[in-house]
């Protein structure tokens, strides 16, 4: 199970600093592995993907390209997500059970 926390919170900025990890460079998915590594970018997202299972395990193949190319493909995507996919006037308020999953 993931527990998530935005970079600008007193967690993110705490589990941030312990780490060494410049926000100031990195303004992405960060996904950090208590004890053993934290991966950013398409990396972090490869490595929650394959945790879904079934064909999201499938994503595994691209880690076997290089990094700064996954990431350039990342980069895209963020920039056009909101032209293809859309953005919300508000944001959703969460469901006790969606709040239970934020460490702040």
């Amino acid at each position: 199970m993931y527990r998530f926390a935005a970079l600008q919170s007193e967690t993110g900025k705490k589990m941030t600093a312990e780490r060494n990890i410049d926000t100031s460079q990195v303004d992405s998915i960060i996904l950090i592995e208590p004890g053993i590594a934290y991966y950013t970018k398409s990396t972090a997202a490869l490595k929650v993907g394959k945790t879904f299972g079934g064909l999201w395990s499938l994503l595994a193949v691209f880690e076997w390209l290089p990094e700064g190319f996954r990431n350039m493909v990342y980069d895209y995507i963020a920039k056009n997500r909101y032209k293809w996919y859309g953005k919300k006037d508000a944001c959703m308020i969460p469901t006790p059970e969606l709040r239970a999953k934020f460490l702040d």
